[in-house]
């Protein structure tokens, strides 16, 4: 039986996900409005990614009979001071992300609830991915925007990610 403290960290996690998809569609307005339409895709997909993982966590909590109980998302900040900002607030949120999922999981295997560990591990994983990739990206804006032709390529590469429904 899942303990009241790891139902508490699962329902806030599923506010932070939903948060992250809230935060990356504030980023990907940003830069439709800047008419990076491919850096606007990249962070559609990011915020659909995050909904995703906020629905897993949900039917977690519904599979062990916990009713879902939604809280208050604030609104992101949506002024940024240049196009590399966001990238760098991204990589910072998903290391958040990935504390609070890490955790759920000590808490977890402290009080020897396998069966959250092992739902957990997929996020895990996926939030190393997050992260890699977050970083590749500054990386690569840092190596192609300073010249407009490397910034339309990186931004035309952009534009053909697509959103991936994730299999646990």
């Amino acid at each position: 039986m899942t303990s009241e403290k790891i139902i508490n960290l699962i329902q806030e996690q599923v506010a932070k996900e939903l948060y992250s998809a809230y935060l990356y569609y504030d980023f990907a307005n940003y830069y439709k409005f800047e008419n990076l339409k491919g850096f606007g895709n990249y962070f559609n997909v990011q915020a659909k990614e995050e909904f995703a993982h906020a629905e897993l966590f949900m039917e977690y909590l519904l599979d062990n009979g916990v009713a879902i109980k939604l809280d208050k998302i604030d609104a992101p900040n949506g002024t940024y001071k240049d196009f590399e900002e966001p990238l760098k607030l991204a990589l910072q949120h998903e290391k958040y992300i990935t504390k609070s999922i890490n955790d759920i999981y000590a808490v977890a295997a402290e009080e020897k609830d396998f069966r959250t560990t092992q739902f957990l591990d997929w996020f895990i994983k996926e939030q190393g991915e997050e992260e890699a990739s977050a970083d590749e990206l500054i990386g690569r804006y840092k190596l192609f925007a300073t010249d407009g032709k490397g910034l339309y390529m990186l931004d035309s590469e952009l534009q053909s990610r697509t959103f991936t429904p994730p299999v646990v």
